[in-house]
């Protein structure tokens, strides 16, 4: 099998508007994308049907296909250990792991400032609330109410990041405001955290505290509206086709990444 010719799982709502442009470009390169309803369970015959799998949704049912097919043979793009940093302890002791400085966290209600957020970041669960209720509670750290968000995309040759500046979801709604050049050191921060966890695609995000930068979430299944970065996404998952067919081989999964990166 070579990329043309290759079938793709795509969890991903079909509407999506990033993700609908990437599986245009890939049709015209004649890979079949096939969108599978985020949430749904896939039974192992359906996922065998693909050459590929592609994970834009993180929540139990595609943990357990992208587990499924990294131990079976299928090729998987964002795969299981890259969808396992929607754990937050672990998404947060990878990041440091690469050299982020990350806010501290407690498990109890602390006496200091906080957000309040779950344990897993599944896409139905609700944004993160100051001083909330919560599974996990982060130090919250006195910021301009702005976000950097760090997109990683390996298109095949190399690893790029872009940033997108944003208003922050703490202090209402999420607002688009434009692009900056990325930090050179925590560009390769990002792209050393996508190396750790065999990642085609990753987001952090970084807020900035007086000259410090702070990584306070990681996210394995991004939205990219904005980035522009459509054709990177479609390189990508072209690229992931085509190492697999080179280079077939099952990924092991026995646990022993945690010991990388464990606190």
């Amino acid at each position: 099998m070579n990329a043309s010719g290759g079938r793709i799982g795509l969890v991903c709502n079909r509407e999506h508007d990033v993700f609908s442009a990437v599986a245009a470009r890939l049709r015209r390169r004649g890979i079949a994308v096939e969108f599978v309803k985020p949430g749904r369970q896939l039974d192992p015959a359906e996922i065998e049907r693909f050459d590929l799998l592609a994970n834009k949704k993180v929540d139990p049912a595609s943990l357990r296909a992208l587990y499924y097919a990294d131990t079976s043979g299928v090729a998987t793009w964002n795969g299981f250990l890259t969808a396992l940093l929607g754990n937050r302890p672990i998404g947060y002791a990878a990041l440091r792991a690469v050299g982020f400085d990350v806010p501290e966290y407690a498990f109890e209600e602390p006496d200091y400032d906080y957000v309040a957020k779950t344990m897993f970041d599944w896409h139905f669960h609700p944004d993160p609330v100051r001083n909330g209720d919560g599974d996990l509670y982060q130090r919250y750290v006195p910021v301009d109410p702005i976000d950097y968000k760090y997109y990683g995309v390996d298109d095949g040759l190399r690893r790029r990041v872009r940033v997108l500046r944003s208003t922050s979801k703490l202090h209402g709604e999420k607002e688009y405001l434009d692009t900056v050049d990325p930090d050179p050191n925590l560009a390769d921060r990002v792209r050393r955290l996508m190396e750790l966890v065999d990642a085609h695609a990753i987001g952090v995000d970084i807020v900035d505290a007086d000259g410090t930068p702070y990584a306070v979430d990681v996210n394995p299944a991004m939205s990219f509206r904005n980035a522009g970065m459509e054709d990177a996404l479609a390189d990508s998952m072209t690229a992931a086709l085509e190492r697999w067919a080179l280079a077939p081989s099952l990924k092991s999964l026995d646990g022993s990444y945690v010991a990388d990166f464990a606190d």
